[in-house]
């Protein structure tokens, strides 16, 4: 061997690679094939979508679109179970379909972007279970790996989706482990920029080559605008870019009923679930029903305890179980049967989790004393945008007959919102202040969000000394419901009046 030719292994080895070729480097090809696939994902036709993406991986194994697109089932599989067991069990794929990607085009645009989406698909996905240092170890991996992509390719319109959606996710993080961990990472967003961005794609994308991506960065600026941002924006623009989408696609069902139920069009909310799409073609999406109670219920239907019902029986998720059952029983308690009432605040207690934070305040609700009826029905109707009915409700009561702290401070709370809603500035600002004064040492959140509303209206005034006040006043009330989402809007609050 030592008289070998020091050619002899570059020979063997060409030899070796004649006979047994290496595979071509995986390509990123979004073939007709592919992007049926992923517009079946969007339109929540998730097993016809599993069905075309293992044709496509039979008939061109090397094609690393694959991977991504079975993340997305998957993603999407999980936002609409909402099962911690399947969660457990899907999320062993993610490294596999890193892998398979990491062999692909390095000069591919998707590259780089492809590891991002399955890194941030499954950030959002380890937030609704608590996992947060995991979740931020995913978004920081994504964040730099679009960085990167945007750099190399900045002409790839879609590095904007996933950036637009970190800044604003992590512009407006409310505080904890989830945003100490990223700061730590030097991880920080900007809400504004982060809009900016997703504002941007929604106006251009279909007009690009890029449109049949529209439907998921709608999917996602829904999502920022509603329930990130809290903007009063969010029901005319995601109606607004909604409507191009087909009326086919259950997605746009969920994201224009749940925009129209939680910004006062309670009517439309229920007309829109009422028409969705039906068939064994479509992914159970047992959420809509939950969401179809709750609108019904906020014009105080009544029937509204059969959509719950149905919520519980078909749910397999680990979320909304203790709200369900808190909305059966203020439907008993305002039909009079108080037993049953008690029945549901136990199972509050015993049933689902509190990852949520609609969960936790069902379960501090459950551990209350029995609510006011006339208090509970002007929330609901509030709640429903049905405004003057509420102040009417509330119009044939005096303050006096509330007993002091909880429900004195609530009554406060709810006219002065009311009176917010139907512009009674003066009123409002009267009502918000005694809310303040009557229950800001109570660990109901009532107080604080009077004094962030307040600092709204003085914002929209232009009274910028007196909003920031109000912020302040907000940020400085602890040990109450909804803390960390009370003060994250106030600190964007000041951060608007810089």
């Amino acid at each position: 061997m030592g008289n070998s030719s020091p050619l002899r292994p570059v020979y063997f080895l060409i030899a070796f690679f004649l006979v047994f070729p290496l595979p071509l480097f995986a390509n990123f090809d979004f073939n007709a094939n592919c992007l049926k696939a992923y517009q079946n994902i969007f339109e929540l036709k998730i097993g016809a979508a599993r069905q075309l993406i293992a044709a496509e991986k039979k008939a061109n194994p090397n094609n690393a679109i694959v991977p991504l697109l079975e993340n997305y089932a998957d993603y999407f599989y999980l936002l609409t179970s909402e099962s911690k067991q399947e969660f457990d069990q899907l999320e062993k794929s993610k490294s596999k379909r890193l892998d398979l990607i990491e062999e692909a085009d390095r000069n591919s645009p998707y590259y780089l972007y492809a590891q991002a989406e399955i890194n941030l698909q499954w950030a959002l996905i380890r937030g609704r279970y608590g996992e947060y240092f995991t979740a931020a170890r995913e978004i920081k991996k994504a964040n730099g790996l679009l960085l990167d992509n945007q750099k190399k390719f900045p002409a790839f319109q879609l590095n904007a989706k996933g950036l637009g959606l970190i800044n604003a996710f992590l512009g407006n993080l409310p505080d904890g482990i989830l945003k100490s961990t990223l700061a730590t990472f030097g991880i920080k967003g900007n809400l504004q920029s982060g809009i900016a961005m997703l504002d941007k794609l929604a106006e251009g994308l279909p007009s690009s080559k890029f449109e049949p991506f529209y439907e998921e960065v709608i999917f996602y600026y829904a999502f920022v605008l509603n329930d990130i941002a809290h903007s009063p924006m969010a029901y005319s623009k995601t109606m607004k870019y909604t409507a191009r989408i087909s009326d086919s696609s259950l997605l746009k069902t969920y994201l224009q009923a749940l925009v129209s139920s939680k910004n006062g069009h309670n009517d439309e909310a229920i007309s829109i679930l009422e028409r969705r799409p039906t068939g064994s073609v479509y992914q159970a999406f047992p959420y809509l029903d939950f969401l179809e109670g709750a609108a019904k219920l906020n014009k105080l239907d009544y029937s509204s305890s059969a959509d719950f019902g149905r919520f519980l029986q078909t749910n397999k998720g680990v979320n909304y179980i203790k709200d369900a059952n808190l909305h059966l029983g203020w439907i008993s308690l305002l039909k009079g049967d108080t037993g049953a009432y008690s029945g549901f605040m136990a199972k509050v207690k015993s049933n689902g989790y509190a990852y949520q934070e609609k969960d936790k305040q069902a379960l501090n609700e459950a551990n209350e004393s029995v609510p006011n009826k006339s208090l509970l029905k002007a929330r609901l109707l509030f709640d429903g945008g049905y405004h003057a009915k509420a102040l009417d409700l509330l119009s044939d009561v005096k303050q006096e007959s509330f007993s002091a702290g909880r429900d004195r401070t609530e009554f406060y709370y709810r006219r002065g919102r009311i009176n917010d809603e139907l512009n009674k500035e003066d009123a409002a600002l009267s009502d918000y202040q005694n809310a303040i004064n009557s229950g800001k040492g109570l660990r109901y959140y009532f107080a604080a969000n009077a004094a962030l509303q307040i600092g709204k209206i003085y914002e929209n005034k232009k009274n910028y000394a007196k909003a920031r006040q109000a912020y302040n006043v907000a940020i400085q009330m602890k040990n109450h419901d909804y803390e960390s989402s009370i003060e994250t809007q106030a600190k964007a609050g000041l951060n608007r009046i810089k």
